[in-house]
């Protein structure tokens, strides 16, 4: 695969040169992991429905649960909005779990078993984090929630990415990771490879054990399986001074700005002034994680701008959904994050790895 694959993924059965008057809405769809969320506009942005699901990824439900979910919560959204698929001038889908050129069939079959005649663009979800985040629709978007991903492209649209397969690859970040960094600090506590940390006493309590070497037995043993979740106990050992705690929070975030400078330097932006976009529960622990990944992106790329992102990411999908039908983004954009800003609720920034 080129790492500068295209962002959009049309249907090239309908292209749009002018818009007929029928056709008068956006639609954009953002799968999760996790959750789904389903987004339909009108043409200047304003928000006709919104719905949401439960997990919708084909990694967690297959190729047909993939796309029983995706109609039905199209169908919902437009439902909703009281309006008709023949409505729909272009449509824009971020899907978690679209990695690679193989899977282009899997997620291209979905929508178009939708059987709505519109061009489409597609995408992974953290590439309409991007786009919802960066104003100009172009930059580098990093993902900490329970691993991690990096996406970027550029003004020309070329694209830049991590393989998004986590420490199997040698790309730390997200939670998962954290946890993984925990375990090795633990271990050599427990081999006096390194120094003592309060992480075990908290890994033990975790796993309801007595003792160290059974902590590392269940371990080793595949017996005792840890959850992402406790990236919130690190965080807060780390915040009450364990420097090994600190150490590893530190490394892992560190790791991370070294995944987004690797994306930067695929798309060689690294002198120009763009949006890191921060995307991901991970971040809700504040400077204690973008501290460290600010100062690691800083040194490769001075310019760079992180800002969380404010909006959901179904955003994004719907600007891609114009892309693909050729409304330009900026001209619908300020309406569209003004509108969903007053129809949908944000999450709880104190939340983690919510």
């Amino acid at each position: 695969m080129s790492i500068f694959a295209p962002v959009l993924q049309l249907n090239q059965e309908y292209a749009l040169s002018t818009l007929p008057p029928e056709k008068r809405t956006l639609l954009g769809v953002d799968i999760g992991n996790t959750k789904t969320h389903a987004l339909l506009t009108d043409l200047k942005g304003r928000v006709l429905g919104f719905t949401e699901g439960g997990c919708g990824s084909y990694e967690v439900l297959g190729p047909d649960g993939y796309a029983q979910n995706l109609k039905l919560i199209t169908s919902e959204v437009i439902a909703q909005a009281g309006v008709s698929p023949k409505s729909i001038a272009g449509m824009g889908f971020g899907l978690a779990g679209y990695d690679w050129p193989s899977e282009t069939p899997i997620m291209a079959a979905g929508i178009t078993a939708l059987s709505i005649n519109a061009p489409f663009a597609f995408d992974n979800d953290v590439m309409i984090g991007l786009i919802a985040g960066a104003e100009p629709g172009w930059g580098v978007a990093v993902d900490a929630g329970t691993g991690n991903n990096v996406r970027g492209r550029d003004a020309q649209g070329r694209t830049g990415r991590i393989t998004g397969n986590s420490a199997r690859f040698g790309e730390f970040g997200g939670a998962s990771e954290l946890v993984i960094l925990a375990v090795i600090a633990v271990t050599h506590a427990w081999t006096s490879r390194g120094p003592a940390t309060a992480l075990t006493r908290m890994l033990m309590d975790y796993a309801e054990v007595d003792s160290e070497e059974k902590l590392i037995e269940g371990l080793a043993m595949a017996q005792i399986h840890l959850s992402p979740i406790l990236a919130r106990d690190i965080l807060q050992t780390a915040a009450e001074g364990d420097p090994v705690a600190q150490e590893i929070v530190q490394r892992n975030a560190h790791d991370l700005g070294l995944n987004v400078n690797a994306v930067i330097r695929q798309l060689g932006i690294q002198d120009q002034a763009f949006d890191v976009v921060l995307i991901g529960s991970l971040f809700n622990a504040g400077e204690q994680v973008i501290k460290p990944l600010r100062e690691t992106i800083y040194k490769f790329s001075p310019k760079a701008r992180l800002n969380r992102l404010s909006v959901p990411p179904v955003v994004g999908a719907v600007l891609l959904g114009a892309e693909a039908c050729g409304i330009s983004p900026g001209q619908i954009r300020p309406t569209l994050i003004q509108s969903t800003a007053s129809k949908l609720t944000p999450s709880d920034p104190s939340d983690l790895l919510e």
